[in-house]
């Protein structure tokens, strides 16, 4: 089966993980989508991240993360720039995703980052995904400040 676009099928093999209650999720390797993964699992989202296998049967065997009562620990997990329309941000115009409670994974000239990381080395690029750790506590206040405003 081909695929158009890999990060976009990497992102929904782990939302349907978690949706599933998984412990963990195979994806075929790439050396762009084990950065992704690897970021993601600096930051908390993932508990781990395992390259498997070798040659065309190369495998990243992501360990998926969950609270106490095996709730997600990321809320949104979408891919940003997608095949028809790329989203491109300058490092002037990077700000912090849900109030700091999220990350934007940014592609610059230097390699993959953070979009906190970028905007302090002030290089911009494609936002290849976005995602948030939201706990019941920080949800409850970014929902009744929606609705403030």
């Amino acid at each position: 089966m081909s695929m158009n676009d890999p990060v976009a099928d990497m992102l929904t093999r782990i939302r349907n993980g978690v949706q599933a209650k998984h412990d963990d999720v195979a994806i075929p390797f790439s050396k762009f989508k084990e950065a992704i993964a690897n970021l993601l699992n600096k930051e908390g989202f993932v508990s781990g991240v395992e390259v498997k296998g070798d040659g065309a049967k190369k495998a990243i065997i992501i360990t998926l993360k969950y609270t106490a009562e095996r709730e997600p620990v990321f809320v949104d997990l979408q891919r940003a720039s997608k095949m028809g329309r790329r989203v491109y941000q300058s490092s002037k115009k990077i700000i912090p995703l849900r109030q700091g409670a999220g990350i934007s994974i940014i592609s610059t000239p230097k390699g993959l980052m953070k979009d906190v990381d970028a905007k302090t080395a002030g290089v911009g690029g494609e936002v290849v995904c976005t995602s948030a750790i939201c706990s019941r506590r920080t949800c409850k206040v970014a929902h009744y400040i929606l609705e403030l405003v």
